[in-house]
């Protein structure tokens, strides 16, 4: 799980500064002044497209999902070099998204979260756990990172999904 304006706002562990936020917003600015010119639409992060020795563990992980047969998909109307970028005047729109807000009005309806334990994302899991109101459930995958809950169906906790819904959808 992302909280994608808390990650677009803070980065992980809460590592961007007010002052670099700022610069974010003001090179967005600028960008949408440009593109409203006539100028080349920018991308911003996503997936790397190559790996080296350099590349870091989160870098490494999307690229062995978004950038293999594993999870990769371009529709024909893109390009590879776009997929997963989203644009930089589109993106900063997450400064002002606040998922979490108001997340204790669920209940009473149930929720589960579920995250791998080396998922560098676990922080979000448990800040919305922390932050819903019971009933609530968190179960942290041994083992698994961000990705490999997508598709690694050995990693799944299917007996905690069905035994969940089981209960709580009725």
């Amino acid at each position: 799980m992302y909280d994608m304006g808390g990650a677009n706002r803070n980065a992980l562990n809460q590592s961007l500064t007010l002052e670099q936020r700022r610069q974010v917003i003001a090179d967005a600015a600028r960008q949408r002044d440009a593109e409203f010119a006539g100028g080349e639409t920018q991308y911003t992060g996503g997936t790397v497209h190559e790996i080296t020795e350099k590349s870091h563990p989160i870098e490494r992980e999307f690229y062995d999902f978004y950038r293999t047969p594993r999870g990769e998909f371009t529709p024909e109307s893109s390009s590879p070099k776009r997929t997963t970028h989203p644009t930089l005047t589109s993106n900063v729109k997450f400064m002002n998204f606040y998922p979490f807000n108001d997340i204790e009005t669920i209940s009473p309806r149930a929720m589960l979260f579920i995250a791998g334990e080396k998922a560098h994302s676990i922080e979000f899991s448990q800040v919305a756990y922390k932050l819903a109101a019971e009933p609530k459930e968190l179960v942290i995958v041994p083992a698994a990172g961000h990705v490999d809950l997508y598709d690694r169906v050995n990693l799944i906790p299917w007996d905690k999904l069905q035994s969940f819904f089981g209960k709580n959808l009725k």
